[in-house]
């Protein structure tokens, strides 16, 4: 494509891209932090589940890296009154978590004597 019409069609996707954006943030599907987007169909389901649909969608199961990203999540469960599934899991040492590929865990925001495993972490 020559020059202007590849700025042109860079800027009607842009434009398409902010509108559809735009939708989903009205329908409280999607939200943003630090550059990020955090996104839900808003249906319930295992965490397996949960890995899998993120996969499929080109991304990856939410795991909070700084307060913000925290914030992002925490207004998905406010909105639809529910927990969320993040990704991090148990390391082998009990009581330690970790993310999913094993790194180490660089944030986190438990309650008091959490985590538990018992779901108000």
């Amino acid at each position: 494509l020559a020059g202007d019409e590849n700025g042109d069609l860079i800027h009607q996707l842009e434009y398409r891209i902010s509108r559809l954006e735009g939708v989903l943030r009205l329908n409280k599907m999607i939200t943003e932090s630090g550059g990020k987007i955090f996104a839900t169909n808003g249906k319930t389901a295992d965490f397996d589940a949960t890995v899998e649909k993120c996969k499929e969608a080109g991304g990856s199961i939410a795991a909070p890296r700084n307060p913000g990203e925290n914030d992002a999540i925490l207004y998905f469960v406010k909105y639809f009154n529910t927990y969320a599934y993040l990704g991090i899991k148990q390391s082998l040492i009990p009581g330690k978590f970790q993310l999913l590929n094993g790194a180490q865990l660089s944030y986190t925001n438990w309650y008091s004597n959490e985590p538990s495993g018992q779901g108000e972490e």
